[in-house]
């Protein structure tokens, strides 16, 4: 390992001992979190998803950082999806136990709230499915024309605020790793089942997982976009 990894992991374990033993600082986040919720959802994922890409670049390549990778324009991108992330959160988490409850599931909207059970179990389990099989599909795909965007205009700033061809880009992504891999892996075998537990969590819980999670996020799209490249 090298002096910057250690330093990253030196801060990681800052962040997570400022949780654990800091009561300030786990309040003042739930505080911001609650009272913040989409501008805190934009930083979230600025910040861990853009360092999972960043982390995959370092595990393919050595280097957490190259000429042309855009670290300042995916965190962008980044954030602006953290605020849809968070959209589907609450639109799922709030129609999903309804629509189950019309199906004649009982206390489906009450479940969640009153401990672990196999019915809160299934509600989380069917929120989790919702939203990854019509939401995640889509802020995929965004990700990739947004990520090849990037890549193409040299990672600069003011190429991401360019007009992206958006039709060019769709001819030439690889959709046979983003169906065989993005979507028919990893949303059935990781993300029903990570956001399942998510929704299992007390609310406050639910946000630090799903910031973990976006860790995760990051490497996984990362590592689906760059699976052709070759390490400069």
């Amino acid at each position: 390992m090298k002096l910057k990894d250690w330093i990253i992991l030196l801060v990681i374990a800052a962040v997570i001992a400022a949780f654990m033993f800091i009561p300030g600082f786990k309040t003042g986040y739930e505080n911001l979190n609650a009272s913040h919720g989409m501008w805190m959802s934009f930083v979230k994922f600025a910040l861990l998803s853009t360092f999972g890409e960043s982390l995959a670049l370092r595990i393919k390549t050595g280097n957490y950082n190259r000429k042309g990778f855009g670290l300042i324009p995916r965190a962008i991108v980044w954030g602006f999806l953290g605020f849809t992330i968070k959209m589907a959160f609450v639109i799922f988490a709030s129609g999903t136990p309804i629509l189950l409850t019309y199906l004649g599931l009982e206390n489906a909207q009450t479940a969640l709230a009153t401990g672990f059970s196999w019915t809160a179990l299934l509600v989380a389990f069917s929120i989790s499915t919702a939203m990854n099989l019509t939401y995640a599909p889509v802020m995929m795909t965004t990700h990739k024309v947004t990520d090849t965007h990037i890549s193409q205009t040299g990672g600069s700033i003011g190429g991401l605020f360019s007009p992206i061809n958006v039709r060019k880009i769709f001819r030439e992504l690889d959709w046979d790793t983003q169906w065989n891999f993005v979507f028919k892996k990893t949303i059935p075998f990781f993300w029903i089942p990570a956001h399942t537990i998510t929704f299992l969590l007390p609310p406050d819980y639910q946000v630090l997982f799903a910031a973990a999670l976006g860790v995760a996020l990051g490497v996984i799209l990362s590592f689906a976009t760059q699976k052709k490249e070759t390490p400069a």
